[in-house]
């Protein structure tokens, strides 16, 4: 129907030869190319360190808690991040949740879920769980041992939802191992992978879709070497190392297993340049968008007010409201 409203002239210089370079000139211009981006990007840097202590969760689990702890409130979004381990016959039995979201990423070994929904799943090593609990829900996690298995151990992280979201319908995306998209800042040779769980990294993005802004990677180094990670500006982010050690920004400090680094967020600072000094460096990287709202938060119930958190209590004694099955309702997986 539209007719172009320009000509193409045919192409007078010389033709394009492709040219092909060797391994190592790729790993050369791929090193000038993160010279150059360095040039023009500010880092970051660590502003509090907390170093996570494990302690007795649930029903036999083990857990190094750092956010959610007296040394680390307040760093809206994020409402708590447990590194947890479950011997066998340990888990989260029952248990209610309101107006926030619950992300579960298995390292090792498998976990299985169960709510009032009639929603059941499996998250298997190397899968996550995004779990919005809105205006309420109730399940179970059970993470499974024996049988050959490794020990569960994983990671969750709880999220504020924004207000206008926290009475939404539950809902779940879940994607397995291999569904979780890779991007390779250095090639697929280099030295690093990152595991885009939501959010975009060095052109590849997650089909993960939260309320709510929020960037969730695992950051994996096989060997020594330094990317830049951007970050939307003035979002609050946090490291929480895994394995091996890595220095933030222009600071010499190595930072080992079991931190949580919660990172600058100065206007012109674009990123954050990461650079693992031991090889087989693990962490995860996690940025949200912060919430300009009270936080008013009692258990497994997250509201933006004293009322809300009794009226949740009412719905929660009455089953209503997202609580129907509340005094009916027994898991499968939590009673075997």
């Amino acid at each position: 129907m539209f007719r172009a409203l320009c000509t193409i002239k045919p192409r007078t210089s010389t033709p394009h030869r492709s040219v092909l370079l060797s391994q190592p000139k790729i790993q050369a211009a791929r090193s000038i190319q993160l010279h150059n981006k360095r040039n023009m990007s500010t880092s970051r840097k660590v502003v509090k360190k907390v170093l996570s202590v494990e302690t007795d969760e649930g029903a036999g689990a083990k857990v190094r808690r750092s956010i959610g702890t007296p040394q680390l409130k307040n760093l809206t979004p994020f409402l708590m991040l447990d590194h947890f381990y479950t011997p066998s016959g340990a888990g989260f039995p029952d248990h209610p949740h309101r107006g926030q979201a619950t992300v579960t990423y298995m390292l090792e070994g498998v976990s299985l879920h169960e709510d009032s929904a009639g929603h059941k799943g499996k998250i298997e090593a190397g899968g996550v769980q995004w779990m919005c609990a809105g205006r309420g829900i109730i399940h179970a996690e059970m993470p499974q041992s024996g049988n050959g298995l490794p020990d569960p151990r994983g990671l969750q992280l709880w999220i504020d939802l924004p207000k206008e979201f926290k009475m939404v319908e539950p809902s779940y995306q879940e994607l397995g191992p291999a569904e979780i998209p890779t991007a390779y800042p250095q090639g697929e040779d280099g030295p690093v992978k990152i595991k885009v769980i939501s959010g975009k990294s060095h052109g590849v993005e997650s089909p993960v879709r939260p309320l709510g802004g929020c960037w969730y990677f695992h950051v994996i180094f096989n060997k020594t070497g330094t990317i830049f990670q951007d970050i939307p500006a003035g979002w609050t982010t946090f490291l929480y190392t895994l394995k091996g050690s890595v220095r933030v920004g222009s600071d010499s400090t190595p930072h080992g297993p079991f931190n949580t680094l919660v990172l600058s967020a100065a206007p012109d600072q674009t990123g954050v340049e990461l650079t693992a000094t031991e090889d087989n460096t693990e962490f995860i990287m996690v940025a949200g968008q912060p919430l300009d709202q009270t936080v008013v938060q009692y258990g497994p119930f997250v509201m933006t007010s004293r009322e809300e958190i009794q009226k949740t209590f009412i719905d929660y004694q009455y089953g209503r409201n997202g609580f129907e099955k509340a005094h009916t309702w027994k898991s499968e997986i939590g009673h075997m």
